[in-house]
């Protein structure tokens, strides 16, 4: 299929083609002009409404992604998705289940429409197995299960996922396939969550297994996206690892939502004038210093429209 700049110039060239000998009155090639116009402008039409549509699409992403920022009792949660393209291939959730706060931080490979179309259906998938499973594995492994039981080829998916329980702040996790997320211990100690197990929809036989951490106040937690460790600066540089520690590092004590965008700029100007070259996800799930607080879970999950839970 040709694109929309392939048929303009296609247009554009029929249209000041020089005419033969015998060549149709001036009039009828006036007529060929204006016709020819004509289809231009409907091609540049579709052109906006495949835009329009696209741009809508991605609006919807955005949503299903959510909440953005919340915060829950003693917790701090941030997150926040810059794609290359209009939709992105990289998703976060956070969802209630029971008492407990699910997390979700995935991957699909790919860009664009596809990732698009895939997330919308991983994202339900995650959900409705989060809420059968109180083991993060168990629903790691379901998701997987299902995505290679599927008659449409899957993309390949990395999935973080947690579980935080908010009377013993314990976060119990599964990763697969994720880069590992960054514990930031309040006296400045990294701890790497790696437990979990392979990348999904590959081996529908995959074992998965679960980890667990205690969430002291002042502790931080990180979860993100390959495009955040692999971007790239002028000098083919990554961003790697030690940097995006050093980057959340300075900002430890800050609130979730700072640390996350002091984070993402830490990234961009690392890059400077190169553009990402996939798309940059992060999920902040930061502690509180102060009093224990139990989280309000009428106020949140009830009748609060504000935090957005799916």
């Amino acid at each position: 299929m040709m694109t929309l700049t392939e048929r303009t110039h296609n247009l554009s060239q029929r249209a000041l083609a020089t005419p033969s000998a015998g060549a149709a009155p001036v009039k009828d090639r006036v007529e060929s002009v204006h016709s020819l116009t004509r289809e231009l402008d409907a091609l540049r039409r579709q052109h906006e409404k495949l835009q329009q549509a696209v741009f809508e699409a991605a609006q919807v992403q955005r949503r299903l992604c959510a909440p953005r920022e919340l915060t829950w009792g003693e917790f701090e949660i941030a997150g926040e998705i810059f794609p290359v393209r209009h939709l992105s291939g990289d998703f976060f959730k956070v969802l209630e289940l029971d008492s407990a706060l699910g997390l979700a931080v995935g991957d699909i490979a790919g860009k664009g429409l596809t990732a698009g179309v895939w997330q919308t259906h991983l994202l339900g998938l995650i959900q409705r197995c989060a809420r059968r499973h109180s083991n993060p594995a168990d629903v790691v492994g379901e998701v997987n299960h299902e995505l290679c039981l599927n008659s449409v080829e899957a993309p390949l998916t990395a999935l973080f996922f947690a579980r935080l329980d908010p009377h013993s702040n314990e976060l119990v996790f599964c990763n697969a396939g994720l880069p590992t997320p960054l514990l930031l211990r309040q006296d400045n100690v990294v701890e790497q969550l790696e437990t979990g197990g392979p990348m999904l929809g590959a081996l529908q036989n995959a074992k998965f297994e679960a980890g667990n951490v205690r969430l002291d106040p002042g502790d931080m937690l990180i979860a993100y996206s390959d495009g955040v460790t692999e971007c790239r600066n002028a000098q083919e540089e990554e961003f790697e690892v030690a940097r995006l520690s050093a980057a959340a590092g300075a900002v430890a004590g800050a609130s979730a939502n700072r640390a996350l965008f002091s984070t993402l700029g830490a990234v961009l100007d690392f890059a400077d004038a190169c553009p990402p070259g996939d798309d940059l996800t992060l999920l902040v799930i930061r502690r509180r210093l102060g009093i224990p607080v139990q989280p309000d879970t009428q106020r949140f999950f009830g009748s609060s429209s504000k935090a957005g839970f799916g």
